[in-house]
């Protein structure tokens, strides 16, 4: 189990990634939405908010009204923002559920292929 301090550790370091990475926010320059996380097992929301393309704040707690639910364990979301496994085979799996816009799934589709190609 992840504790709260490790996820926004990894959330930390997941914007970065995803901030500095071209062909990414050239891709994802339309988008912005209002994404919450949550891990199931310890009951901890966490707020990410995507203007244009770029992570620009994350934080503890459910704040606004999200375009985006993603919900899963603890210790999935730390390995998911710190690139050690690929969301999208746990999302097949039913580990990772997602609720959104059909359009919104696919785009999240398109940023692992992009962040996670290897793993």
């Amino acid at each position: 189990m992840a504790t709260s301090k490790e996820i926004l550790e990894a959330l930390a370091d997941y914007q970065v990634q995803c901030n500095n990475n071209k062909r990414l926010r050239k891709m994802q320059r339309d988008w912005s939405k209002l994404l919450h996380f949550v891990a199931e097992d310890t009951g901890d929301v966490f707020t990410m908010d995507v203007v244009k393309g770029e992570i620009v704040s994350y934080e503890a707690g459910a704040k606004g009204a999200p375009d985006i639910i993603v919900t899963t364990l603890s210790e999935n979301l730390c390995d998911m923002f710190w690139g050690d496994l690929n969301p999208n085979a746990k999302y097949l799996a039913g580990e990772i559920r997602v609720k959104a816009s059909q359009e919104d799934i696919m785009r999240l589709d398109a940023i692992t292929m992009i962040i996670w190609p290897d793993v």
